[in-house]
């Protein structure tokens, strides 16, 4: 069994001698431009063209992270790059749900309590108590139910907080609404006091945060996006920001990464910015679930995580 490995910035060396020793009976290697060797399985992030190219005799393709859009799209940009076929893989949590919970609850926590607002307000040395947000009327809307989506709905349930989910098709998840498909999605917006993007990039997905469905939200409603860059209109933001329809955003991920130092949303009193952290890829969590898909490959058996290319998830 011959193995091959490409990520831009991942230290090789920790991902090659983990799989080996997981594997002992596999050939793993770091792989090189001109490397045209046989390989059964590949685990890449966003490899270069030549690298999977034609290699029709893979049996699996592993994305070294959740979303799968970066792989995706190379492909539309430049067809070929994933052999016709070959399944595509992506990874199904690896630590990445207690991670996003942790993140996503703190700033869920932090606009109910308004302690972003009790933070300027010490800028200026102002003792001022301020209404209190209430549970009956702080609806947190979450877009995207998939792994890292319910796991959050979930938590947040915990904390007395009324959830709603929406996504392509219809979920259930216990004690959380669910919406679904492009009709369902005024409904959604209608009355979310906390919108939270958790929505795979696709195609259809992307500027989905844009001014039509900021203008549906509850006045001064919060913006969380954990996501993708590609989902959010940022220009439409400020504008949402500057009229009161958006009180407040969280934002770790943006357009261009990273984002670059004149860019408005660094000076924004209102906007709290993180360098793409909410959820990470762990390692030997990633690699304990690659190697069990890979024996389950072998053992003829269907691997967790498999993309539906067309769909884009």
């Amino acid at each position: 069994m011959n193995i091959i490995f490409y990520h831009p910035f991942f230290e090789a060396k920790q991902w090659l001698s983990g799989i080996q020793s997981r594997l002992p009976e596999a050939k793993v290697r770091q792989w090189r431009r001109g490397d045209s060797l046989p390989a059964d399985y590949a685990l890449v992030w966003q490899p270069p063209h030549e690298m999977l190219a034609n290699r029709v005799a893979l049996k699996g393709i592993f994305a070294l992270g959740a979303g799968v859009d970066a792989i995706l799209g190379q492909q539309r940009r430049h067809p070929g790059i994933l052999p016709a076929g070959v399944p595509l893989i992506r990874l199904e949590d690896t630590g990445m749900s207690l991670q996003m919970q942790e993140y996503v609850v703190g700033c869920t926590l932090r606009y109910f309590r308004r302690m972003d607002e009790y933070q300027l307000q010490q800028q200026q040395k102002l003792w001022q108590p301020l209404q209190p947000h209430h549970h009956d009327q702080f609806t947190v809307g979450i877009l995207g139910a998939g792994v890292l989506g319910k796991s959050v709905a979930q938590k947040l349930t915990e904390f007395g907080f009324t959830v709603r989910c929406w996504s392509r098709t219809a979920k259930n998840i216990d004690g959380v609404g669910s919406f679904a498909g492009h009709e369902q999605l005024p409904a959604f917006l209608q009355g979310t006091q906390l919108l939270i993007n958790l929505l795979p990039n696709t195609p259809e997905t992307a500027g989905i945060l844009n001014q039509p469905l900021f203008s549906q939200l509850n006045a001064n409603a919060y913006v969380i996006n954990v996501a993708r860059g590609a989902h959010l209109l940022e220009c439409d933001l400020l504008a949402a920001m500057q009229v009161g329809r958006v009180a407040a955003a969280t934002l770790d991920v943006f357009a261009e990464e990273p984002l670059p130092p004149m860019h408005p949303f660094w000076t924004h009193p209102r906007i709290t910015l993180t360098p793409h952290i909410a959820a990470i890829t762990l390692p030997e969590i990633a690699m304990d679930q690659v190697v069990a898909n890979i024996q389950a490959i072998e053992a003829g058996r269907e691997p967790v995580g498999l993309v539906d290319v067309a769909r884009g998830y």
